[in-house]
């Protein structure tokens, strides 16, 4: 398959950790939208897992309040688009020092993160929409590796038949919201603010969308919010023509984001919604694993979204004016 991943070197590294250590925790840390590729293993693993305990950090926090359970019981995993963000890998020589086993997950081999990692996951990033999917995939696929080899886990074939088909489907999926993107571009080019919501393995596809492609990359205001958290504050923002983007979830959580949509219409709200049913997710991949999928598919579809609005802005996803230009 052209766009996938290496699970038989997942696989393999896990055996290897196993090996030489009891393994009770299993800590993704990383920042920004490293971070947010991070959760989806996070979430999985906090959800399947009855023995293992999963933590999930913004990499400062993790320097700075530097957990108690960390030992030689304890996997780090460590994500880093270009590997140098400077807090992940302080957070590698912090996690080293308390004797953790160190994985790190980047693009650029021999870039700082991998320095002092026991293992070095190198994904790629710029060839398609599926590339672009491939940290997230290593990610989820070393937590259900580290379920299974552990404990044991019930649908482990088909997270793997999951794994197997579901970066040809993202790829798939953002050619195919090319028209639904353009049109995004079109009617939201103008919003002062946007906020985005999710729930489920996706929630924070819909936080690193705010923070980094609205935020970051185009300027523009944003808040983000779970989908079950709607109703606990944010829907009294709500009116005609108040500008969200909802990601739909199939599986466990969608039932949350539908009562978020239907608030959302009933008062005239100006709503894009992505939603991973529109994709066909359900159809290659089983329903007793699809939750934890759709993260994959609205990274790659929403990716589309940004290009859309940037273009139609004149504003690159490259354009920064104090990212990589100031001391912060």
């Amino acid at each position: 398959m052209e766009n996938s991943i290496n699970l038989a070197n997942v696989k393999q590294i896990v055996s290897e950790v196993l090996a030489q250590h009891k393994i009770n925790d299993v800590a993704f840390v990383g920042c920004g939208a490293s971070s947010s590729e991070l959760y989806p293993g996070f979430y999985f693993l906090k959800d399947a897992a009855k023995k293992i305990r999963a933590f999930h950090y913004t990499a400062a926090e993790f320097n700075n309040d530097i957990p108690q359970w960390l030992s030689e019981n304890s996997v780090v995993i460590a994500a880093s688009l270009g590997g140098g963000t400077p807090e992940t890998v302080e957070a590698i020589n912090v996690a080293k020092e308390a004797g953790a086993t160190v994985i790190s997950v980047t693009h650029v081999a021999d870039s700082a993160l991998t320095q002092h990692a026991d293992h070095v996951i190198v994904h790629g990033f710029e060839k398609n929409y599926a590339a672009k999917l491939e940290k997230m995939g290593y990610v989820m696929a070393f937590a259900v590796e580290f379920c299974n080899q552990i404990e044991g886990y019930e649908y482990y074939d088909q997270m793997i038949e999951g794994f197997n088909n579901i970066f040809d489907l993202g790829e798939r999926a953002a050619n195919q919201a090319k028209g639904l993107a353009a049109q995004f571009g079109k009617d939201f080019k103008d919003d002062e603010i946007i906020y985005y919501m999710s729930s489920g393995a996706s929630m924070q596809v819909a936080y690193s969308s705010s923070i980094c492609l609205m935020m970051e990359m185009q300027w523009i205001h944003s808040g983000n919010f779970h989908a079950g958290e709607f109703f606990h504050g944010p829907f009294e923002i709500v009116d005609k023509d108040i500008p969200f983007v909802l990601m739909m979830n199939e599986g466990k959580t969608r039932a949350i984001d539908a009562r978020a949509l239907d608030f959302l219409n009933r008062f005239g709200a100006k709503v894009a919604v992505v939603d991973t049913k529109d994709y066909n997710l359900s159809s290659v991949v089983s329903s007793e694993v699809v939750t934890y999928f759709n993260p994959l598919v609205h990274t790659a579809v929403f990716r589309t979204y940004a290009e859309a609005i940037a273009e139609e802005r004149q504003h690159p996803l490259t354009l920064r004016r104090y990212m990589w230009k100031l001391e912060y």
